[in-house]
């Protein structure tokens, strides 16, 4: 029996943003891992707040904020990405809906499935700002941003390994792919670390959501 469920509905639509409602998903997670000196930090706040609202209006947040340039692009050069990858790893990347945990109000959308050798793993592909690609494929690892969608996505899935792909084809065609692997087994302390905090999060989700539909009675 699979660990998660699979949403029969394409990334980006209506009923996708739906599947994704006041739940904690790999896009969003970073916030709830954000600190200050002192207090709470305000992206953590706000995650806390937004899917408590979602979950009272019924109405995905992420509806009321229009996509950015830097975004658009990223979508656009996704599916070249995923030929670049192909081509490279002679491998197939195969689409998965949004995949989500039966009894914890968490997901992710995996941007891709692969499978090789009898394991599964997921494919992540970012095409950045040149500047940023460029870094990515001096330093050859994942970056630091995205490791905990990374890690969040691993959580979810249960699977055994992520293909981290940054793409730019502005670049020079040597430089076009960076693809870098990271074993399941290499961040289990991390898994399991990431686990603990989404779910002390949740519960304050959970309360404060209790506490806003009694003042809604």
């Amino acid at each position: 029996m699979s660990r998660f469920i699979v949403s029969p509905h394409a990334q980006g639509t209506d009923e996708w943003r739906l599947d994704r409602m006041g739940r904690v998903t790999g896009s969003a997670c970073a916030a709830v891992f954000a600190t200050v000196k002192s207090g709470e930090a305000a992206t953590r706040a706000n995650l806390r707040m937004a899917l408590v609202l979602e979950r009272i209006t019924g109405v995905p947040a992420a509806q009321t904020f229009a996509e950015t340039e830097d975004i658009a692009w990223g979508k656009a050069q996704e599916p070249h990405s995923r030929m670049a990858y192909e081509l490279s790893r002679d491998l197939v990347i195969e689409e998965q809906g949004f995949a989500y945990l039966p009894d914890i109000m968490a997901g992710c959308s995996v941007d891709g499935c692969i499978q090789e050798g009898g394991r599964v793993g997921f494919w992540e592909s970012k095409s950045p700002k040149s500047k940023n690609h460029y870094a990515y494929l001096r330093a050859g690892v994942v970056p630091t941003e995205y490791m905990p969608q990374v890690i969040h996505n691993f959580w979810v899935t249960g699977y055994d390994f992520c293909d981290f792909q940054s793409y730019d084809p502005r670049m020079p065609p040597k430089l076009r792919t960076f693809i870098t692997r990271i074993e399941r087994c290499d961040v289990l302390d991390r898994i399991e670390a990431h686990e603990r905090g989404v779910l002390q999060f949740l519960m304050e989700v959970d309360a404060e959501e209790k506490q806003m539909r009694l003042l809604a009675a």
